[in-house]
């Protein structure tokens, strides 16, 4: 290939729906088309596997990827930036219920007594 000769490759954007293996990430990416005879606009998702190398992307993040030369089986796609990443929520208990401090209180001590006495009785 020359040196100033570019190589148009397609660019889709989605949001990660896997990011359990390692290097890799599942991008959901939703389109719309409308319906040829009924003109109802009909959503359409595909998945694609995508190579992230500094496994950067977590899930929930908006990213953009693009198309690339095979990396294994299922993998054509590489990560190209994180858009926006996942929004978590900030919640904090404002208080606990009482009742519910000495439920988990109470369930925790029977369960070491049933170890314990599991352990007596080998």
């Amino acid at each position: 290939m020359a040196e100033n000769q570019t190589v148009n490759r397609k660019v889709r954007v989605g949001t990660v729906v896997s990011g359990k293996n390692d290097k890799t990430i599942v991008v959901k990416v939703e389109r719309a088309s409308r319906h040829p005879i009924y003109h109802k606009v009909i959503r359409r998702t595909k998945k694609y596997h995508a190579h992230d190398e500094g496994n950067v992307a977590t899930v929930g993040d908006l990213v953009r990827i693009e198309e690339c030369r095979p990396m294994s089986r299922l993998k054509r796609w590489r990560l190209v930036t994180v858009l926006t990443e996942r929004e978590v929520a900030e919640v904090s208990p404002e208080r606990l219920d009482q009742s519910l401090v000495q439920e988990v209180q109470r369930s925790a001590a029977h369960a070491q007594e049933q170890a314990s006495a599991g352990e007596g009785a080998n």
